[in-house]
């Protein structure tokens, strides 16, 4: 895959535990980095729940390769954002065997 072929801007967030005031913790998420990639949906599908239908697509999401401990290479457990667009990070793989890319395979739902 050529990078002229990366052209989506994704936004890299990570979880933070932060006090909620109250004496608790909240789940906030810290805004890491933007990175560019390719998109490619995988699958689909609708599954309900107690607040309605949810539309759940699977990703593969291919950008630059960065090493294991980089703060560039996203991990399970992190997000992308586009937009107001969601893709909660599953895992990470070695999108080729010269490890020049990164394949990152994320599920977006929408309670739409």
């Amino acid at each position: 895959m050529a990078p002229s072929d990366m052209t989506t801007r994704l936004a890299l967030e990570a979880p933070v535990r932060a006090p909620d005031g109250l004496g608790g913790f909240a789940t906030v998420w810290q805004h890491l980095g933007w990175l560019y990639a390719q998109m490619d949906a995988r699958s689909g599908r609708e599954t309900g729940t107690g607040v309605g239908p949810v539309s759940v697509v699977q990703w593969r999401i291919t950008l630059r390769a960065a090493a294991v401990g980089d703060p560039r290479r996203p991990r399970p457990g992190q997000r992308f954002r586009m937009g107001t667009r969601l893709f909660l990070i599953g895992a990470v793989a070695e999108g080729d065997a010269r490890g020049l890319t990164l394949d990152v395979f994320a599920r977006e739902e929408d309670l739409t």
